[in-house]
C-alpha cells in the first residue's frame, strides 16, 4: 500500500511537461490582418531629400495586412514604411484605421512615384496607378506637402537605397 501512494511520484520523475504552445495572435480569416494593433515594428530612419522621418518597417504579410490599423495616433516625424518582395500595382485603404494618412507609392530605386491622402475609417481601395510600386510609406496626413516632397524625390536609408537596405546588392 505504502507503494501505491509514491506511484504517482514516480511515475513523473524525470519527465518534463511540454511547453506551452505558443500563443497565435487572432487574424481575420477574410483579410489576413491582426484584429488588435500590432506591436511596434522594427524602425529604420530615412531620409526623401534633405528630411528625415523615423519609419516602422513593415515586411511580412500580417505586418502588412494590419498596418497602422487600431492605432489612436501617428507622431509627427514617425511613419511605417511597407516592404514588398518585387514591384507591382498596390493598393491601401483605411480598415480600422483612425489616423489620417498620407501614403507614397514608390519603385524599386525608392523613388517616389504617387502621393495619395487617405481618410480614416475609409474601406475603398486606393490603388497605385503604376505597377512599379515596392515600397510605400504612410505618414502623418500632408507630411509630404508640409515638407515639399512630390513625385520624383528618392528616399533612401542610412545604409543605402532602399533595395541595397532591405535586399541587398540584386
Amino acid at each position: 500500500m505504502a507503494l501505491m501512494g509514491l506511484a504517482p511520484w514516480w511515475a513523473g520523475c524525470g519527465r518534463q511537461a511540454a511547453p506551452p504552445a505558443p500563443a497565435t495572435p487572432p487574424v481575420d480569416p477574410e483579410y489576413g490582418h491582426l484584429l488588435h494593433a500590432q506591436p511596434p515594428l522594427p524602425t529604420v530612419r530615412l531620409w526623401l531629400g534633405a528630411e528625415e522621418i523615423v519609419a516602422e518597417v513593415a515586411r511580412r504579410p500580417v505586418e502588412i495586412a494590419t498596418g497602422m490599423m487600431f492605432r489612436e495616433e501617428l507622431p509627427e516625424g514617425r511613419g511605417m514604411l511597407f516592404v514588398f518582395p518585387g514591384p507591382g500595382r498596390r493598393s491601401f485603404w483605411m480598415r480600422n484605421c483612425r489616423v489620417p494618412l498620407s501614403a507614397a507609392y514608390m519603385d524599386p530605386r525608392g523613388v517616389i512615384l504617387e502621393i495619395v491622402d487617405l481618410n480614416p475609417m475609409d474601406e475603398t481601395p486606393v490603388p497605385s496607378e503604376s505597377d512599379q510600386i515596392q515600397f510605400v510609406l504612410e505618414v502623418p496626413r500632408n507630411w509630404f506637402a508640409r515638407h515639399g516632397i512630390g513625385p520624383g524625390t528618392l528616399v533612401r536609408t542610412e545604409r543605402g537605397s532602399l533595395q541595397e537596405t532591405f535586399f541587398g546588392r540584386r
